[in-house]
């Protein structure tokens, strides 16, 4: 849980983007991602000051935060990874992939490294269909991914 000054400071942060964001049509999204721009995830502290900010229910915008994958309630690690688990991945070997990563990281979905350094999660398409297994790295998109691959990527992102 965040200290009384370190929640001050993200309610202060949070009220700046609300008030930025708030005049904009459907200004929800817009502010979720800019509040994880600033934080590299979205605070609890966050809540409520959207909530007010917008008039709506605390409940709601944790809704929306948890509804979509995209938004994270921890900080990621220093490097994400995204692996693809839509069905065309899936039937190019993309489920004994993920389940060597995995294993190779000693994570799960969702999950960061003790270290800091990983956080791995599935998405449900990269848009790489026809280059699949896929998977995005750090911001980057990696296809026809195989074992040597994933090998090399875990030993470098634990590096």
């Amino acid at each position: 849980m965040e200290s009384r000054s370190a929640e001050a400071e993200i309610a202060a942060r949070t009220e700046a983007i609300v008030g930025r964001l708030k005049p904009l049509e459907g200004p929800l999204l817009p502010i979720l991602h800019d509040i994880q721009s600033e934080f590299g995830y979205v605070p609890q502290a966050s809540l409520p000051v959207i909530a007010s900010g917008l008039n709506l229910s605390r409940a709601e915008v944790h809704g929306v935060v948890s509804f979509y994958h995209d938004y994270r309630e921890a900080p990621a690690g220093r490097h994400v990874i995204k692996l693809c688990r839509a069905e065309a991945c899936q039937s190019m070997g993309g489920d004994e992939l993920a389940e060597r990563l995995l294993g190779l990281l000693g994570l799960d979905w969702h999950e960061t490294s003790a270290n800091r350094k990983v956080t791995i999660e599935p998405v449900y398409c990269l848009g790489l269909c026809a280059c699949a297994p896929a998977a995005m790295v750090d911001g980057e998109v990696m296809g026809r991914l195989d074992a040597n691959m994933v090998d090399h990527l875990a030993k470098a992102v634990q590096a």
